[in-house]
């Protein structure tokens, strides 16, 4: 068990003793509007079921900015799909017809795929983005419900008594099964929309296009059935033949170890900008104001002042809804705490970049919209004046370690701050830029077999505050920490980012948040770490679920939340876990220091 530290600590703004009963003094109130009530619920994932958030969002929702996405996102995209072999067979019959044959249509060809291939990094970055999309809205959802419902049906014939290798064996069977039954259920819909299908069109039939409408859609939903038939098969082999994540069997003795570090690990503190203001992940249930923080913040300075920390890792979730008002609050209280922002590195979380409004998951932003980058400016110049010193961008074309982060972003400086005063389009591409150059930040190990930290930015690319849980890691940042670590391979590891890369192995958690929080592509992430699993360690939040646990050679820590208590529960706390090195260069854990916090 972890050792456990209670530390009650008053806040700066410490509010009076209770009334008295005397002529004069405030009496009592009726209600009291410091504990909330029913409306700082209506939002809260944790106050209300999935099916409730979904009604609300039905009722709520803005119809015409949902016609406008859909047409954008889902339409548009599925006629281009569809009429594509359309298309195509009539570019190839008139090159064909005009003399030059085939070879035109091949230099045809080869110019497109030329546009395609100089298009640069931000083509593949949009096509990236929406391949996972679309499994994230479509195949992830289904697997993950189905594979939930066999593993709830598959614990009541095991019991609750079973070990924990036929616990796995049990989830490796569920997830095998639910890819094989949305395959066979993909198939069914291809076989019923196929007799739709055209896969062949003549010239002339553009001037009656709407004829290929039918056609158009007909393929694009068999295109569609096929790949999820193909992709759910692969899900659900590759999650169930990759090695199923355990709870951590022990610690190790600190004697096993050549050389240790203290890392404090914060997660999903939900800053808000208002002291009594409710928050998303708890409602009225969690802590009013910012109490908790600061009392966290003063924890660590005297933990600190006694037994120096190497790092002090904050996986995502700073702010609660990403506005001007939380980061504010947020970098007030940091001031008072230099010694520890020196410490400091932290990622963006869902909430930082995702929420469109914390008080209404119904609203979506149209991709057009500014808002979405106007969040990502603010985390990004939150990072970069809390890290920006010590932390470093990885330069792919040369693949190392580049420069430090505010020196890498400064060119871009101009252009962030016109835009956040603007919010101007012309203005957009550069702040892009800016916030793709951002990830990962790398905070190099002192010394060949020093202790290194990667942050990653795990959010996917989402406009909808019903879908921003989503999360994703780009190509483009595993290459950059495969080029981090190659560069230092002596060193080992702490791999920061926001979102789970798997699902604990416990179903003692509610189905609706099982499904769309977990990384879209993490069965692939999990996969490639595993080859780094015995010098990496990969500390992560979102869930606010303490787990400590390992997936092969893999260590993953989850974090609770150090500012709101776990649903059921009252307490709120956070580890200072123990990092060491033994003397085969294997990184392994100690029993950590558990640190409860206390506002008074």
């Amino acid at each position: 068990m972890a050792r456990r530290r209670a530390v009650a600590l008053h806040g700066a703004d410490d509010g009076p003793a209770s009334p008295r009963a005397s002529a004069g003094a405030l009496g009592t109130p009726l209600v009291d509007p410091r504990a909330g009530d029913v409306e700082a619920d209506a939002s809260s994932t944790e106050s209300r079921s999935l099916l409730a958030i979904a009604g609300n969002l039905l009722v709520e929702v803005s119809l015409p900015k949902l016609a406008v996405a859909l047409v954008l996102l889902v339409v548009l995209p599925a006629l281009l799909l569809g009429s594509t072999p359309l298309f195509a067979s009539m570019w190839w019959t008139k090159f064909s017809a005009t003399g030059v044959g085939g070879v035109g249509a091949i230099i045809a060809l080869g110019v497109l795929i030329a546009v395609g291939w100089f298009g640069g990094r931000k083509l593949f970055r949009l096509v990236e983005s929406s391949f996972w999309s679309l499994n994230a809205m479509a195949i992830q959802p289904a697997y993950v419900t189905c594979r939930e419902a066999l593993l709830h049906l598959g614990n009541r014939m095991i019991g609750a008594g079973a070990s924990e290798a036929r616990e796995a064996r049990g989830r490796a069977v569920a997830e095998a099964v639910a890819g094989l039954l949305l395959c066979a259920l993909s198939l069914l819909v291809v076989w019923i929309v196929w007799p739709h299908t055209r896969w062949v069109a003549r010239l002339g039939e553009l001037r009656a296009s709407y004829r290929l409408l039918v056609p158009a859609l007909a393929n694009a939903a068999v295109v569609g059935a096929a790949y999820f038939a193909v992709a759910a098969l692969v899900w659900g082999v590759a999650d169930a033949t990759m090695p199923q994540p355990r709870l951590l069997s022990a610690f190790r003795a600190r004697t096993e170890f050549v050389r240790t570090w203290r890392i404090a690990h914060l997660s999903d503190i939900h800053v808000v900008g208002e002291r009594f203001g409710f928050r998303l992940g708890s409602g009225r249930a969690g802590p009013r104001g910012n109490d908790n923080l600061l009392a966290a913040l003063r924890s660590l300075d005297e933990l600190h002042r006694r037994e120096p920390l190497d790092a002090i890792v904050v996986t995502g979730d700073l702010t609660d809804a990403g506005t001007s008002a939380e980061f504010a609050e947020l970098t007030t209280m940091l001031e008072a705490f230099p010694q520890l922002v020196e410490l400091m590195i932290a990622v963006p979380g869902n909430h930082d970049v995702n929420i469109v409004d914390r008080a209404n998951p119904a609203r979506l932003d149209l991709p057009t919209s500014p808002k979405k980058r106007l969040r990502q400016v603010r985390s990004l110049s939150m990072l970069a004046s809390m890290q920006g010193g010590h932390t470093h961008v990885v330069d792919l074309e040369d693949a190392q370690v580049g420069d430090r982060l505010n020196v890498a972003i400064a060119p871009y400086a101009d252009a962030l701050r016109e835009f956040a005063d603007e919010g101007s389009r012309r203005r957009a591409k550069r702040t892009d830029d800016a916030w793709n150059a951002a990830f990962p930040m790398i905070r190099p190990p002192v010394g060949e077999e020093g202790l290194g930290v990667i942050a990653l930015n795990s959010n996917a690319e989402t406009h909808f505050s019903f879908t921003n849980a989503l999360g994703l890691i780009p190509l483009e940042e595993v290459q950059a920490l495969d080029a981090a670590m190659r560069e230092y391979p002596r060193a080992v590891w702490i791999i920061a980012l926001h979102h789970h890369i798997v699902e604990h192995p416990k179903l003692g958690h509610a189905l609706a948040e099982r499904i769309g929080t977990t990384l879209i592509n993490g069965n692939w992430f999990t996969r490639h770490l595993l080859g780094v699993g015995q010098r990496a360690l990969v500390m992560h939040g979102h869930r606010h679920i303490d787990w400590m646990g390992e997936c092969g050679d893999l260590l993953i820590l989850s974090a609770s939340s150090s500012t709101m208590p776990a649903k059921g529960r009252d307490d709120v706390y956070f580890y200072v876990h123990t990092v060491g090195i033994d003397a085969s260069g294997r990184i392994g854990l100690a029993e950590p220091e558990r640190v409860e916090v206390v506002a008074v």
